[in-house]
């Protein structure tokens, strides 16, 4: 494939999205039978002491439409404002053949620095997201979402909501995908740039859904193509022929275990002066990874198809900040392969020479993800002399173990970074937490004889020893690495309201997006 590119296209609203219903203890309860149609969602507020709660400004205006009739409900049905409970009434408003209350929790609550999270907005996502999943298994077609003071989280947690994959589903068995609108707000900016990011994520999700035959290195490659060349963005597709005369070995060691070939991304978009150095982005992109010849468990080994999520949460995030404009430049350069057994497969023990001739040792050939990012990393950095460089890779299992899915891990070099990142997560409610980077860890994958890096180390903080297998190929610039484990792959534990269960999470495609967007206008807060 040669190099493909297409007319800029600022449009972004792919609203493919299906959805699904999640197992959560948050829910809203319908009093009556479903009409289908048009509903709006509309938050209320926890009750303080003895006062009733309180609607939303939109909710009040609704409230009054129907002479009192939805407080009514309200009082007899004890909806109390908790946060993610509510109930969905029908046939109590002529435009609204379902109105759905939700409880937004505690009015007018911030920034809480314990959780490091803006419970304002997380709790509006929340509601949203419960309102509009309750709505569309009534079988509304349009849901009016109330902005509840934050129409941009409104429109991420009830976009992320009502979306499931279905490709492969029969389509008389595929849920309704409904029109989403803003309800009664003025901010229409703030609902679109919602949207955007929602669909971005949505975006990710599809692409690491996919079966693994569904998504081989090519087709992912095709459909990075289909979703960013329309937006202006540059894609150059390398073949197998292109990645040996670059002499990515390293890369070529876990790819030639499986019959389907190599692929490298490199993907520009230069949104300032071209001359201004961009943000590297790498992303780990291994479409299936099986651990080789080191063979994972059979059971639960079909998520290993998302090994690729976290490059497609940097292609999401491609999608969104073109479609936001962002004046900044940024490169990504993901490398896609398999990792499968075969006669061909790297062996363990083998040792490789990579671009910046060191060697490094593939003791465990299940570890493969930084042995497939070290030369596309060398790479980048060589190419592009970036500005910073950023990887995103689901690799360890120490940071899954830590933090469930609670927060990415982050490893990086500067502090400034990590705190650009740490409040990207605190607004987003994708949140990131720092991990040591330290030279014990060093040590432990570089003090070797007959080598100089393994792609194991040595000891059980498996997270930390890849980071510092990394760290060791970025000698100079400012650098991040996030480890998403424990979020970027199947929803499992500590569900997140607005996402769906059993399926994947897209994480963490939103908060990549914000951390650009800093990087792009600092002085804005």
């Amino acid at each position: 494939m040669k190099h493909m590119n297409r007319n800029t296209v600022r449009s972004f609203l792919s609203l493919r999205s299906v959805a699904r219903l999640i197992n959560v203890r948050y829910a809203c309860e319908t009093t009556t039978a479903g009409a289908g149609g048009k509903g709006v969602v509309v938050g209320i507020y926890l009750k303080e002491g003895d006062k009733d709660p309180k609607f939303t400004p939109s909710g009040e205006k609704l409230n009054d439409r129907t002479s009192g009739k939805l407080r009514q409900l309200i009082c007899e049905t004890k909806v109390d404002g908790r946060l993610g409970r509510g109930r969905v009434f029908n046939n109590i408003d002529p435009d609204f053949s379902s109105v759905a209350v939700v409880g937004v929790g505690i009015e007018g609550i911030g920034f809480n620095e314990l959780e490091m999270l803006d419970e304002g907005m997380e709790n509006v996502r929340v509601a949203a997201g419960v309102g509009a999943r309750s709505l569309q298994e009534q079988g509304c077609h349009i849901i009016a979402v109330d902005g509840m003071d934050y129409a941009e989280q409104a429109a991420e947690g009830s976009s992320l909501a009502v979306w499931r994959f279905s490709d492969n589903m029969n389509k008389k068995n595929r849920m309704i995908t409904p029109r989403l609108e803003l309800y009664d707000s003025a901010d229409m900016d703030g609902w679109t740039r919602g949207i955007f990011k929602a669909e971005s994520q949505n975006l990710a999700r599809r692409l690491s859904d996919a079966p693994a035959n569904c998504m081989t290195p090519t087709m992912f490659a095709q459909a990075t193509v289909d979703a960013l060349c329309p937006c202006g963005i540059t894609v150059e597709v390398r073949t197998m022929d292109w990645i040996e005369m670059q002499r990515m070995h390293a890369f070529l060691m876990i790819a030639k275990g499986s019959c389907e070939p190599p692929v490298l991304l490199e993907i520009s978009y230069c949104g300032t002066a071209p001359e201004d150095k961009p943000i590297l982005f790498v992303g780990k992109g291994i479409t299936f990874n099986s651990g080789g010849i080191n063979l994972r468990p059979c059971k639960g080994m079909d998520e290993y198809r998302g090994s690729m999520s976290a490059a497609a949460a940097i292609i999401g995030m491609m999608r969104c900040i073109a479609a936001l404009s962002l004046p900044i430049n940024v490169t990504c350069v993901i490398p896609l392969c398999e990792n499968m057994p075969s006669g061909m497969s790297v062996k363990p023990g083998d040792v490789v020479t990579m671009l910046n001739a060191r060697s490094m040792a593939i003791r465990d050939v299940d570890k493969a993800g930084v042995v497939v990012m070290a030369d596309p990393l060398i790479y980048g950095q060589t190419t592009y002399k970036p500005r910073l460089v950023v990887d995103v890779a689901a690799l360890g299992m120490g940071v899954k173990k830590a933090y469930g899915g609670g927060a990415s891990g982050i490893f990086s070099n500067s502090h400034y970074v990590w705190k650009q990142f740490q409040r990207a997560g605190s607004l987003t409610g994708d949140r990131l937490w720092r991990m040591p980077l330290w030279q014990y860890y060093k040590k432990q994958v570089s003090d070797e004889t007959g080598y100089d890096l393994s792609n194991d180390g040595r000891g059980n903080a498996s997270s930390c020893l890849a980071a510092a297998i990394l760290h060791e190929l970025v000698p100079c610039a400012d650098w991040a690495h996030i480890d998403t484990r424990g979020t970027g792959l199947l929803t499992k534990f500590g569900l997140v309201p607005y996402l769906t269960a059993r399926y994947m999470t897209g994480r963490p495609t939103r908060t990549l997006v914000q951390f650009v967007y800093q990087m792009a206008c600092p002085e804005i807060k």
